[in-house]
């Protein structure tokens, strides 16, 4: 999405009386992204967790099973899986589908190589914690840079369309 669109989706909100909240972190990847949120309680596996080629999530017992997180701010704990994981998450970028950005909780090797491959703006060791602020369907501008996400709550205005 452009700066100028991402710009029109926050205005539209925020003229609408959306509630928005900043949420301080750590930079694992620099950068600035903005999208709708896409929220999981479960961590992810690369190797056998993902489908590649469109960005969803194909492990069979996953909360968020059959949905895409491509041009998603992608809010999860964690990694789990095998060194695959950073493979696969590079192949998303490769292919066009890979999150706008990441949030996590739990930083191991594996989520920091994975982030630094897919590039795309990654932070972790927020405050307050992501989980009790963001939901699905939020928008969220990631400032990785700058070490703050702005969260506008869902549902108090539409997108621009």
């Amino acid at each position: 999405m452009s700066a100028e669109a991402t710009t029109a989706v926050r205005d539209k909100r925020l003229a609408s009386g959306a509630a928005t909240h900043v949420i301080r972190g750590r930079k694992v990847v620099g950068g600035r992204a903005a999208g709708e949120a896409l929220v999981t309680h479960d961590t992810i596996s690369g190797w056998g967790g993902i489908n590649e080629r469109d960005g969803s999530i194909i492990e069979r017992r996953h909360e968020i099973v059959g949905q895409s997180f491509a041009s998603k701010v992608l809010v999860f704990p964690g990694a789990k899986g095998s060194s695959g994981w950073s493979a696969y998450f590079h192949m998303t970028r490769l292919n066009g589908v890979a999150p706008a950005a990441m949030i996590f909780n739990r930083m191991t090797t594996k989520i920091a190589l994975g982030a630094v491959v897919t590039r795309v703006p990654a932070m972790t060791e927020c405050e307050p914690d992501p989980f009790s602020v963001i939901e699905t369907g939020d928008w969220v501008e990631v400032d990785a840079d700058a070490g703050t996400i702005t969260v506008t709550k869902k549902g108090q205005a539409t997108m621009a369309g």
